[in-house]
């Protein structure tokens, strides 16, 4: 039996997902530069094919049985389902808006899942709805140019957020009553091949675009998906759930900066301060109701 010495501490989980947070952030510059040769569709097809491949040798060090596998195949129809359409939003928005804004855009499921949980008889405290006051307010100062005028591509953004949602959701439901890395595989098998059928009516991809686009689609599939899952699977059955929350909510600073440093975006003051009240908000949604945490066996 291995002592209590030598077990991984929760600094060492919580670095886990703060690498998980830098891979998704800067993950949203190679779905930018995905669409310089693919749509919407088939990006996202071609992204999540690769991370269910990933994934399949983890399966099999894990020596995961095929009876969990075919346990997972119900609840990762219903998650990539919803996957799918949460992604296409996000990609079809990425058309029209930076990495970073849709990077802070796709954050506000951080506070949106307490609220929707409240709907579902969870207690929410009043620190969430005020985060979740401050998060929208710097929505509003980061996207919306006038009352009625809101970018395109943030509109997409924001819409795919409700679908994180629900997707968060429906993995809250069924996560711990199946394999984490088979429902994982299933589900981006699942929403890969719903994007296919997307490609198929509304694009017309030529092998020689999915080759133009490999590097984006091998950082999508093998690390944003394959690796930063894998990272957040093994983290977060550790680390304390509202650090985790917080610590994983720093993926849109990093979307910030990768697009800074990798598309040349800029920001103006006005959306680094929708940027920075929608990052305090969710950390104040988030924040642990004890500072004290509970040991971990």
């Amino acid at each position: 039996m291995k002592s209590s010495d030598s077990a991984p501490s929760a600094t060492t989980y919580e670095s886990l997902l703060f690498i998980t947070a830098a891979i998704w952030g800067t993950g949203f510059v190679a779905q930018r530069l995905g669409m310089q040769n693919l749509g919407p569709f088939s990006y996202n097809a071609a992204r999540f094919l690769v991370g269910a491949l990933t994934l399949v040798p983890v399966l099999l060090a894990r020596k995961v049985p095929f009876a969990s596998v075919l346990s997972a195949l119900g609840p990762g129809l219903a998650a990539g389902s919803v996957l799918a359409v949460a992604a296409g939003f996000q990609q079809a928005g990425l058309q029209y808006t930076s990495a970073g804004k849709a990077g802070f855009i796709t954050g506000i499921y951080v506070v949106l899942v307490p609220i929707a949980a409240m709907a579902m008889g969870k207690h929410t405290p009043p620190r969430t709805w005020f985060g979740a006051l401050c998060a929208f307010i710097g929505l509003y100062i980061l996207s919306f140019s006038s009352i009625a005028g809101i970018n395109r591509g943030d509109a997409l953004v924001l819409a795919s957020a409700f679908f994180w949602t629900a997707h968060i959701l429906v993995l809250d439901r069924w996560a711990s009553r199946v394999d984490p890395i088979a429902l994982a595989c299933v589900q981006f098998a699942v929403c890969s091949a719903l994007c296919w059928v997307g490609a198929g009516f509304t694009e017309a991809p030529a092998v020689a675009d999915f080759v133009a686009g490999a590097l984006p689609i091998a950082y999508g599939g093998v690390l944003s998906i394959g690796v930063a899952y894998t990272l957040q699977a093994i983290a977060q059955s550790k680390a304390h759930p509202a650090r985790a929350a917080i610590i994983m909510s720093l993926e849109s600073p990093f979307a910030v900066i990768a697009g800074f440093f990798f598309l040349s975006e800029r920001m103006g003051i006005r959306e680094l301060a929708g940027c920075a009240l929608m990052l305090a908000g969710t950390f104040l949604a988030q924040w642990p109701a004890k500072v004290k945490e509970r040991a971990r066996g």
